[in-house]
């Protein structure tokens, strides 16, 4: 009879383990605090307890945790699994929260390797202060142990199959232990046929989102560079869809882990079932152990799977190639944008077989365009050679050179920006639009106006880029849109050219 009781009250540790694995944290501690209070005190039910709390993640359950580890190593000071859950508990506690504690901890260490100095506990133990938590849930930290067991179980098994078979017998082996189940589900998942991609995503991930980062990044740079038309839209659509794999794999690994928990909830279940049951049967009469039963338990169990680390020398690696990539960016973006194209303003005297006059001394449109030079500057007139003297003029052309790499669209297209929108002078506007964006982030708008003194209909064009700033004047009585911008542009492409090095 105390054979059969011994037997099931070591069979509540592992009972409380599932009943934490499956998210039902005070059942587990109402569990092992019952056994307790009836047996007497137990190192394994102490651990279980102590792990039931710390499961919560809360300040309140991590002292609660910290009261039954010194309830424990009191009553067995030598044990190593209590002495290493408490070293845990030291270790994942913030200095600056709980500085007595943290302390603790590396006198527990000592303690530990004094008692078991190769000990797996011992391992556990060293690197829980960078290493995730194994009673996370569905955390990042959940996550990221479950992507470093399935991409370490696959990498050391000669087929994905393979893996699947014996994470699937770990699985089976230890019915509450959640970070097994998560990987039998989730190599079980991937090992099917078609995932091939999935795989290799979840073991050079890494690879894959550096590489998804320079793409990105090269395109930008050739956005800011030799591709200034291009639209930066290009750039995140590409890198958007480079990474929807990633969607596919996500949607893997979350419905994996929520099969395992579902696994370990219905274990938990089973376990307290046929816990109760053995109770009463004990109760009524003695068992005498099944041979058999011991003979199937014995034999090689799981194995212990090493702590996660928290961040890898690989991850760092990658971590300092993305914030060189972000330099370059960032660089190639500050030069850019204080870049402007350098410009020499040709001034014809005659043009197009018309006479120009100076008109720099008595007309002056860009007084309000900063670090604009006067020496950079040209204002002419151009009207027929036998014109009479009050006759319209054919061409007004006004231009300025300069450092503009500060300009923006809403100089160039704001009624109160560079150029007023009443420049035409007396006259009856009849239509004002935007037209199409040119190199450097130039930008241009243009109008068609009446003008009242001649009734001439004409047109004017304002533009901008960061190295000129323009103003064109013209008789434009059949031209659309269209032609009205290609003029404007012809005019500006024959005062301007590209300075000499």
């Amino acid at each position: 009879m105390n054979d059969n009781k011994n037997t099931m009250r070591d069979d509540v540790p592992g009972q409380v383990d599932m009943l934490v694995a499956a998210g039902r944290s005070a059942e587990a501690r109402a569990t092992a605090q019952s056994t307790l209070d009836a047996d007497g005190p137990d190192a394994g039910l102490l651990l279980a307890l102590a792990r039931a709390h710390m499961a919560e993640d809360d300040d309140d359950h991590d002292d609660a945790a910290e009261r039954v580890f010194r309830e424990g190593l009191e009553a067995f000071p030598d044990d190593i699994a209590l002495i290493a859950g408490y070293a845990e508990l030291c270790a994942r506690t913030d200095a600056m929260d709980r500085p007595g504690r943290h302390a603790r901890g590396p006198v527990l260490l000592a303690r530990l390797r004094e008692l078991a100095p190769h000990s797996v506990e011992l391992q556990r133990a060293e690197a829980a202060g960078s290493s995730v938590s194994t009673s996370a849930k569905n955390t990042a930290s959940a996550r990221r142990m479950q992507s470093f067991d399935t991409a370490r179980a696959f990498a050391d098994a000669p087929t994905p199959q393979a893996a699947a078979a014996q994470a699937a017998q770990w699985a089976a082996a230890a019915p509450h232990d959640l970070r097994l189940a998560v990987l039998a589900e989730t190599t079980g998942a991937l090992a099917a046929p078609g995932r091939t991609w999935s795989r290799l995503l979840l073991r050079r991930g890494l690879e894959y989102r550096f590489g998804i980062g320079a793409v990105v990044a090269l395109l930008v740079v050739l956005r800011l560079t030799v591709l200034p038309t291009v639209p930066y839209g290009v750039a995140t659509g590409v890198g958007l869809l480079m990474g929807l794999p990633f969607l596919g794999l996500r949607k893997h690994l979350r419905a994996s882990r929520e099969r395992a928990a579902e696994r370990i909830a219905a274990a938990a279940t089973v376990a307290a079932t046929a816990t109760a049951t053995a109770t009463a049967t004990a109760t009524a009469t003695e068992t005498v152990p099944d041979e058999e039963a011991t003979a199937a338990g014995e034999g090689f169990g799981p194995p212990e799977l090493p702590p996660v680390p928290r961040v890898t020398p690989r991850e760092y690696a990658f971590a300092g190639a993305g914030l060189a990539l972000l330099l370059v960016v960032g660089v190639t973006a500050y030069v850019s944008s204080l870049a402007y194209p350098r410009y020499d303003i040709v001034a014809h005297d005659t043009f197009r077989g018309l006479k120009g006059f100076d008109l720099q001394e008595e007309f002056d449109p860009f007084a309000a365009v900063p670090d604009t030079e006067r020496e950079g500057s040209t204002a002419r007139l151009y009207v027929a050679e036998d014109a009479a003297p009050d006759a319209a003029a054919e061409y007004l052309v006004a231009i300025t050179t300069g450092d503009f790499h500060d300009l923006r669209e809403s100089h160039v297209y704001d009624d109160n920006g560079l150029v007023p929108s009443d420049m035409a002078g007396a006259g009856t506007i009849h239509e004002t639009w935007r037209a199409e964006a040119g190199p450097y982030g130039s930008w241009m708008r243009c109008l068609r106006y009446t003008e009242v003194a001649t009734g001439t209909p004409r047109a004017m064009c304002v533009w901008a880029d960061k190295g000129s700033v323009g103003m064109v004047l013209f008789t434009a009585e059949d031209k659309d849109q269209a032609a009205v911008e290609e003029t404007a542009r012809s005019i500006g492409a024959d005062f301007l050219r590209p300075a000499a090095d």
